[in-house]
């Protein structure tokens, strides 16, 4: 058996079709011809355009609009004047257009993957896409179809592109196993999409399996099995029908309220990062949206976004969202993240650096455009701001002097705003959870980021492997930070909701509820889930179990009972 990580629920069982890695070599080579170069790299691009464009076409007749979407993203890059022009730099001082797209390709994808955050590191993944597909082009190598693959296939790839993706029939495909990706990679997003079964980062797979190799791929363990006997396919086979029988009844929860099984109502939001993902949010069924993330406004471009820019995104997602609540979180940036024209330097340990909420305050007018933006959003629908990285009340309170300050401004240029617009934080570090009391007192609401919350609470790093085993929102001491706040929200009377991954594990659901969380944010393909998930709990059942849990002492031991009851 071979284990890697499942990123798409299901069960899949067929016959493997192995795709090579093709060979993009090149020779570097000194050119003589600059002109005729920077033309040959420009059709390169042309061409490379044209067929993404084809490509995300086919996706969004099998998938959908939002998969397509990664496709168009890579045409805005390899089209941005930043990369354009850099690229052409290096073929102006007489390198061939495949050393310089690899060059500069390999900048960026540097910078990304260095960040250790998930959204950002994806890009990465974009960029090594982009490259290929340019260099391919370059290089006249025929890109992989694989829209032959005959029924029952279980493709094994070292990495899958979206690109790929636009030639997946999913009539045909039982299951995907890849080498690299994580449960945020494009390749989980497309595989989910496409709802085939898929393993992720199933070290040296491409060696290990053969063609024509019959295996099983379990999508929720990450487990690949080999060769099963009969009495296994049939174990297999079982849990597959009992998961898309399961799949259906979810369907029995659209348009219900999220309630526990004693009737005890609770909200139930999605994460989203750009204004048109609130319409997934939608037909997801959420609730409202209970995190924003605006990092990718500013991102991918090489000027700041303008007041009027950002307002049309806050505003065009309001009007999705028909009223319901739309929590923006303003900008979380730092040195983490490649964005030239914010002069963000380099730092050694940039998650505990110079970034979020330390750097809006310390460049006032961007913020000020932001937040002015966020107000003159909120005549339209039920908006509210969150702080993020918030370790102190110094900084909630200069946010919020901030938010004083715009809306003077607009109330003196005679613009429309929410007058009694929410400010909350988002709790996502040991001194948010410490002071928790004191913050409470002055913010409006909370939201837990459990993922920088327990990376920050156990000193781990979750792109470290060495430590990964640290990294848990189940181990005691994050659960008792959890608890924390939620507790200090209640007794000072403002909700108190969560948008880290944990909100929509079965496993933290009970300890949630008890706790006394009013509002779980969620991915928009979770929402039913989570809703059903909610639904078997009463408030007292929680009790029980969460009085068990906290009497624990090791993660192990909380993972193992949680697993048995839920």
């Amino acid at each position: 058996m071979l284990n890697g990580i499942g990123a798409s629920d299901g069960i899949g069982v067929g016959r493997v079709m192995l795709i090579a890695e093709q060979s993009l070599d090149y020779t570097p080579r000194e050119i003589a011809d600059v002109d005729a170069e920077l033309e040959r790299f420009r059709s390169a691009v042309d061409k490379f355009c044209d067929n993404t464009m084809e490509q995300a076409e086919a996706i969004r007749q099998s998938t959908g609009e939002k998969e397509a979407e990664i496709l168009l993203g890579h045409i805005a890059i390899i089209r941005d004047p930043f990369m354009g022009g850099e690229i052409e730099n290096l073929i102006k001082a007489h390198q061939c257009a495949e050393s310089a797209v690899d060059q500069i390709c390999k900048m960026f994808i540097d910078m990304f993957s260095a960040t250790g955050d998930d959204l950002t590191m994806q890009r990465a993944a974009d960029v090594r896409d982009i490259r290929d597909g340019v260099i391919s082009v370059l290089l006249g190598v025929q890109e992989v179809k694989i829209s032959d693959a005959p029924e029952g296939t279980v493709l094994v790839v070292k990495e899958l592109t979206p690109s790929m993706t636009a030639g997946i029939n999913k009539e045909n495909i039982v299951g995907i196993i890849t080498e690299t990706g994580s449960q945020t990679s494009h390749s989980a997003i497309l595989a989910r999409a496409l709802e085939i079964p898929a393993s992720l980062s199933v070290a040296n797979a491409t060696t290990q399996l053969s063609s024509e190799e019959l295996v099983i791929v379990d999508g929720f363990k990450g487990n690949v099995l080999i060769a099963p006997d009969a009495k296994t396919i049939d174990e297999y086979t079982a849990k597959r029908d009992a998961y898309l029988r399961e799949k259906r009844e979810l369907e029995n929860f659209r348009g219900k309220t999220t309630a526990g099984a004693d009737g005890i109502e609770y909200e139930l939001f999605c994460n989203i990062g750009t204004p048109k993902d609130a319409t997934k949010a939608v037909e997801a069924d959420g609730e409202g949206v209970g995190l924003f993330r605006t990092e990718f406004l500013f991102m991918d471009r090489d000027r700041l976004p303008t007041e009027d820019e950002q307002f049309d995104a806050y505003k065009q997602a309001s009007l999705i969202l028909k009223g319901k609540p739309l929590i923006i979180r303003t900008l979380d940036i730092g040195g983490d993240k490649e964005i030239p024209y914010l002069g963000l330097e380099k730092e050694e340990n940039p998650f505990m650096g110079f970034r979020a909420i330390r750097y809006c305050l310390k460049n006032r007018d961007m913020f000020k455009s932001q937040i002015k933006a966020i107000l003159r959003a909120s005549a339209f629908g039920d908006i509210r701001i969150m702080f993020p990285l918030i370790t102190a009340v110094e900084e909630l309170r200069a946010g919020r002097a901030l938010v004083e300050e715009a809306k003077a401004d607009l109330k003196a240029s005679g613009i429309a705003y929410d007058e009694n617009i929410q400010v909350g934080v988002m709790t996502e570090t040991a001194a948010s959870g410490v002071i928790a009391d004191l913050l409470a007192k002055e913010a409006d609401f909370f939201s837990i980021g459990t993922n920088d919350l327990t990376g920050y609470t156990m000193a781990a790093d979750r792109g470290n492997s060495d430590v990964g085993y640290l990294y848990s929102p189940l181990q005691p001491s994050v659960l008792r930070m959890i608890r924390r706040i939620i507790k200090c929200g209640r007794e000072e009377g403002i909700p108190v909701g969560m948008c880290g991954e944990a909100a929509a594990s079965p496993t933290m659901i009970p300890l949630l509820i008890s706790f006394g969380l009013t509002e779980f944010s969620v991915s928009a393909p979770s929402v039913l889930k989570v809703r059903k998930n909610i639904s078997k709990w009463t408030k007292a059942e929680a009790d029980a179990v969460a009085e068990k849990v906290m009497a624990m002492t090791t993660e192990a031991e909380i993972k193992e009972y949680l697993e048995s009851i839920v």
